[in-house]
């Protein structure tokens, strides 16, 4: 596992057009089709990275909280899975059955999704104002596994709270830290 920190793209930036396969639905889904006219959260995301597993509980808290106020969830997988099987569609759909994701689980195969966000690592956050332009970037809280820091998802929250208030997303924002995004190996 290499730890890796986000890549912190500009505030400001467009969130990229994607069309990719939901592993619950097994349907291609736009961007155009999940955001929200309030804010889309898109957050790269894998099966088998402690960081990720660490949070599944609490983004699922903060999913359950901020979708019934308008808020557009989207998770993204962007992992080799010929390397790492746990991360394949298949098991992406098992962990997103058991664990009652209430967003779809997207599989990036080509990698050129994560690529076109600027996505380092899992777990990744992302967040769009109406107009898709990238308002967050970053972390979802201080907690990583192990330092017994109380996972909140207070970062993230922030952001959206300031969105639903109409306010200014605070500019003084922290890179996430996570397992890097395992690219598929040049042939």
């Amino acid at each position: 596992m290499t730890v890796t920190p986000s890549r912190m793209i500009p505030l400001g930036t467009k969130a990229p057009s994607f069309s990719l396969r939901d592993t619950l639905s097994g349907k291609n889904l736009t961007l155009n089709q999940l955001r929200s006219d309030r804010a889309t959260v898109i957050m790269f995301l894998c099966n088998h990275c402690p960081f990720v597993k660490h949070i599944w509980p609490e983004i699922l808290n903060v999913a359950h909280q901020y979708i019934p106020e308008g808020i557009s969830f989207i998770a993204i997988n962007s992992n080799d899975a010929e390397t790492y099987s746990e991360d394949s569609p298949h098991n992406m759909k098992k962990i997103a059955e058991d664990l009652k994701f209430p967003f779809p689980y997207l599989y990036d195969d080509t990698q050129e999704v994560a690529r076109a966000y600027g996505a380092e690592c899992t777990p990744d956050f992302f967040v769009y104002d109406r107009n898709l332009a990238c308002v967050y970037r970053g972390r979802f809280d201080d907690s990583r596994p192990n330092n017994h820091t109380p996972i909140t998802g207070k970062d993230l929250k922030t952001a959206l709270d300031c969105i639903l208030k109409g306010e200014s997303v605070p500019q003084n924002q922290k890179p996430s830290t996570g397992c890097n995004i395992k690219w598929k190996r040049e042939h």
